[in-house]
């Protein structure tokens, strides 16, 4: 028996196949690969009516056009959006367990009832208000009531919205969400597969978890809230209101409406529609900004560190073939695509852009924007302190008075035309085909290891071998291997290395891999370069 069946001997029938760079795994690290299951921070998995499944018809991965072989029809969700999903993370920076942010409710009492790492669990109801409600008090007053997004999106929610919203996707009991956190990451996916909706969010934290945990507690129902408004608008236009049909407790939801004319080869509504999802989306992560930030204020004589902690945002909403990206920061959305014409090989497509210091154009940009200081960029960080040029948070290097709160060191100097680092995220959408396979999720963690396409290669072969397998642990493992290579090693060794010690090699690790998927559609084998 060689060492690739060996590799296949795993709990729960998981395989770990060699990877790119043919890395072969011995026995020992097998070993200590299984037992570090227990060491991942988060692991869940969620598999809609059947599994994908990836299949080669030869051992060699180029595969002529005449040589494609088609396999069995999938059962997929109802609406067809995607297969499965698989998300996994792991921890290198310490960073306290619960945050005390908003006098303790967020790390004390909203999180541990939102956290699900090793499944997903129902949504009993829609949680927004008495989460609202409860930040709402833990900040007290406004610092200005008349310009907080955060209290007048509020009272609109309590005046307009009906005890029963009439899209399902908002308050359906078929809801279901999962996440957890490692170290300053946190990782957060929803989904209702009897309606094809499917939120995911990667929040990389910086400077301590408290942003990223803020995002994880607000920015879904900030989506949910402006998904909300949307639908009214598209009621309003449509002159739906009064009609049996138009009724916000009538069966039928007016979100449903508009993917079902989108889905009519209506062109022009469809792309109308995925641009006020895109703006839902902004929106969303501005009111979570502003509403951050002024928290911050309010607790920065108890809390001045809050002024420097960040996060990069990564939001993908998918419903139907309608895929819409957010990002914020350096974490990537990577979508594996086979051309149906051309080259027969699979392809890795970047969905979002890298906004840090590495990316000429923002570097540049920032340049431009500040022409007469000569110390914008030190040491390669924006005044010597950070990289990404976009993030959540981070209120030192946006706004002069939060800088002040900080004394000594940990105070910029010459902050002289603020802000160096913006809050205007990436939005796009794509239009789901039947060459798009999966879309990979990473914090930028990943990708200090794997390029896009040895991500996408490594998990089309993985779920070519191990169809029902777990293809984001299979990542950060492969990952954990490769860390410990680079670093004169075993995999042992590294793992035994303490949380904190271990940002040496490697940062906190967030994945989430989505199996997309269309009703009666086929895979077929492709190529692989």
């Amino acid at each position: 028996m060689d060492a690739s069946v060996n590799a296949k001997k795993m709990v729960d029938e998981e395989l770990f196949d060699k990877s790119s760079n043919d890395h072969s795994i011995s026995s020992e690290e097998e070993d200590m690969l299984v037992r570090s299951y227990s060491n991942l921070n988060v692991s869940f998995g969620y598999h809609c009516n059947s599994y994908q499944c990836f299949s080669l018809d030869t051992d060699e991965y180029d595969i002529s056009p005449n040589k494609r072989l088609e396999t069995n029809t999938m059962m997929t969700s109802q609406n067809g959006s995607f297969t499965c999903l698989s998300g996994a993370a792991i921890s290198a920076n310490f960073t306290l367990a619960n945050t005390n942010i908003c006098k303790g409710l967020i790390g004390e009492e909203i999180l541990p009832e939102l956290d699900s790492p090793n499944s997903f669990r129902k949504i009993v109801s829609s949680p927004s208000m008495s989460r609202l409600d409860l930040l709402s008090t833990s900040q007290g007053s406004p610092v200005s009531t008349e310009s907080s997004i955060f209290e007048i999106s509020k009272n609109i929610w309590r005046s307009s919205a009906p005890t029963t919203v009439s899209s399902n996707f908002l308050t359906s009991t078929e809801i279901k969400m999962a996440g957890g956190a490692a170290g300053e990451d946190r990782v957060q996916a929803v989904c209702s597969e009897k309606n094809g909706w499917l939120i995911c969010g990667i929040y990389d934290g910086f400077n301590g978890r408290d942003a990223a945990d803020f995002l994880a507690v607000t920015l879904y129902d900030n989506i949910v809230y402006y998904l909300y408004l949307l639908e009214c608008r598209i009621k309003q236009e449509n002159g739906l209101y009064g009609s049996p049909e138009g009724s916000l407790n009538g069966v039928k939801s007016e979100l449903t409406l508009a993917m079902r004319f989108a889905e009519n080869e209506d062109v022009k509504f469809s792309e109308t529609f995925r641009a006020g999802v895109l703006k839902c989306l902004t929106t969303a992560v501005e009111q979570a900004e502003n509403d951050f930030l002024c928290m911050v204020e309010q607790e920065m004589d108890d809390r001045p560190d809050l002024v420097s902690v960040g996060s990069c945002v990564l939001v993908v909403l998918l419903h139907g073939t309608d895929l819409c990206i957010l990002n914020l920061g350096d974490s990537r959305a990577v979508l594996a695509s086979v051309p149906s014409s051309g080259m027969d090989k699979l392809k890795a497509v970047q969905l979002t852009e890298i906004h840090s210091l590495e990316n000429p154009l923002e570097y540049q940009k920032l340049l431009a924007d500040h022409p007469n200081e000569p110390s914008v960029v030190m040491g390669n960080k924006i005044k010597g302190k950070l990289k990404v040029t976009r993030a959540f948070g981070v209120g030192y290097l946006k706004q002069k008075k939060l800088n002040d709160a900080l004394m000594g060191i940990l105070r910029v100097r010459n902050l002289c035309s603020p802000p160096y680092v913006y809050t205007n995220p990436h939005t796009v959408s794509h239009k789901v085909t039947e060459d798009d396979l999966f879309v990979v999720l990473g914090s930028d963690g990943l990708f200090d290891f794997f390029s896009n396409d040895e991500v996408v290669q490594l998990v089309y072969q993985f779920m070519h071998d191990n169809p029902i397998g777990d293809p984001a642990k299979y990542l950060i493992e492969q990952l954990l291997l490769k860390a410990a290579k680079e670093a004169a090693l075993t995999a042992e060794e590294l793992m035994r290395i303490p949380v904190g010690s271990r940002r040496k090699y490697h940062d906190d690790v967030t994945v989430i891999v989505i199996i997309l998927g269309n009703a009666q559609r086929t895979m077929t084998a492709v190529g692989i370069d």
